[in-house]
């Protein structure tokens, strides 16, 4: 298999197999994650022109789920793109910066990822637990201060990764076993022990989404305490819809990117292909199915992109004094969607 590219001692670019063992199936794979990339593109950037284009959506519930939509954009986008070069075109040379940067985007907006999850966690507690107290908790500001938060945690914790690889001799041939710049594939090329590198690289993951998913757990389960005790069964059965969404989501996150970061470690254990897709299904799949969820489910999600299509109709008249009435319903039901 490596005689198909050429070696690179001197390591200034590198070489993308693809999917191991699974080459010559690259262009049926392409097919499924092609259309989860265009999923990707139209819907996050649907969801965030609903958004902007509707003054009632300009809650911290939305402008949480803004957050997503972007970091899902920028993390697909990373890698989608020449994935989709190598499966079409063959097109598997990669440089050594293009290759760090894209690794350093996927561990820092994956961490990203993860805080917003928190923080939309955080979010529903108090929409459904201190209904009354959600905008004078959720305020503008603090909504900024925990998106530059997740944003500094991101960066403190993933750049260490990427600034240690780059200092890291690197041995040809230059082939990475993988269809992106995954970090263990490409610390497999080091010629010098990166057993610290990679021992940390374990220890940070494993402690953010521990800690991510503790929080996480805390709030739903204080969000279900408070659920069971509704007296109205529709509103019971509302809230729960609304959790049971989120929480598949974040199942769909957070067990594949365990998964991939172990199996990668201990990349002995299963065949290369199933290790790859895994990794690779973990940054596609959620990115093209946040929107589905938190979109298309959401009520006040739908009823704003049929305001702003019909904002856009001849004779819409009357449509800006219209925005009242929804955005007053939201204020008193505080975005239980």
């Amino acid at each position: 298999m490596s005689n198909s590219f050429p070696t690179n001692t001197s390591l200034s670019e590198l070489h993308l197999t693809g999917i191991p063992g699974l080459q010559h199936l690259h262009l049926w794979i392409s097919i499924p994650f092609c259309i989860m990339y265009l999923v990707t593109l139209v819907g996050n950037c649907t969801l965030l022109c609903v958004i902007k284009a509707d003054p009632s959506l300009h809650l911290p519930m939305f402008l949480f789920l803004s957050m997503l939509a972007v970091i899902d954009l920028v993390m697909s986008t990373s890698i989608t793109p020449k994935m989709l070069g190598i499966f079409w075109f063959h097109s598997t040379t990669i440089s050594l910066g293009a290759c760090l940067t894209q690794m350093y985007f996927v561990h820092a907006f994956s961490a990203m990822e993860s805080g917003v999850l928190v923080a939309m966690a955080f979010d529903r507690y108090v929409a459904i637990c201190h209904p009354l107290r959600y905008l004078s908790v959720l305020t503008g500001p603090i909504v900024v201060v925990i998106g530059l938060a997740t944003l500094l945690r991101a960066v403190v914790c993933m750049t260490p990764i990427t600034s240690q690889i780059r200092h890291l001799p690197l041995c040809g041939p230059a082939i990475v076993d993988h269809s992106y710049c995954e970090h263990m594939a490409v610390l497999r090329l080091s010629c010098e022990d990166a057993a610290f590198i990679s021992t940390y690289t374990l220890s940070i993951s494993t402690c953010v989404v521990s800690f991510d998913s503790l929080l996480i757990a805390v709030s739903y389960a204080l969000i279900l305490r408070a659920v069971l005790s509704l007296s109205s069964p529709q509103a019971c059965r509302k809230a729960l819809g609304t959790c049971s969404s989120h929480l598949c989501i974040m199942a769909l996150y957070y067990i594949p990117g365990l998964l991939s970061v172990y199996m990668e470690r201990h990349h002995q254990e299963l065949p290369p292909h199933i290790q790859v897709l895994l990794a690779d299904l973990y940054l596609l799949i959620p990115p093209a199915f946040n929107p589905l969820i938190y979109g298309i489910r959401t009520k006040q999600i739908r009823d704003g992109a049929r305001r702003v299509i019909s904002r856009r109709r001849p004779m819409a008249g009357g449509i800006g004094s219209g925005l009242q009435g929804p955005r007053l319903g939201l204020m008193k039901t505080k975005a239980i969607p």
